[in-house]
């Protein structure tokens, strides 16, 4: 089972979000509760960095995004987040992050290796 099948066998109905595109899911600096997993369609997370510059990353299908607001108390979203097609969510919230790590211990190696993963690409798309 992987990361996304872990949020899909946890999820109710009411915690699947349909964006069309151009919706905006957050804003950049609005306090964060939730991940989200892409069931389908691409997410765009746009964001400033300290230097004025501004970047931008398109989440596809299979991705998750968003899990800092799980770990950290009071977390603000680095970025807006803004349905770039079509898409279908999963939203996680921190008590059920909480049991996924406590039931499926290998959903937060996932989960990391997930936002390495990103991180390494966005690195390698700015060099």
């Amino acid at each position: 089972m992987n990361l996304l099948d872990t949020m899909r066998a946890l999820a109710s109905k009411g915690e699947v979000v349909t964006l069309r595109s151009g919706d905006v899911l957050f804003r950049s600096g609005e306090m964060g509760e939730s991940m989200y997993g892409i069931l389908e369609g691409t997410i765009r997370l746009t964001w400033t960095a300290k230097d004025g510059k501004e970047g931008h990353e398109d989440i596809k299908a299979g991705n998750v995004f968003g899990a800092g607001a799980l770990v950290m108390d009071n977390h603000q979203r680095l970025g807006t987040a803004t349905a770039a097609e079509d898409s279908r969510l999963i939203e996680m919230n921190r008590e059920k992050f909480l049991f996924a790590m406590q039931e499926a211990p290998m959903f937060a190696v996932e989960l990391l290796a997930s936002v390495d993963e990103r991180l390494r690409d966005i690195k390698l798309a700015s060099s």
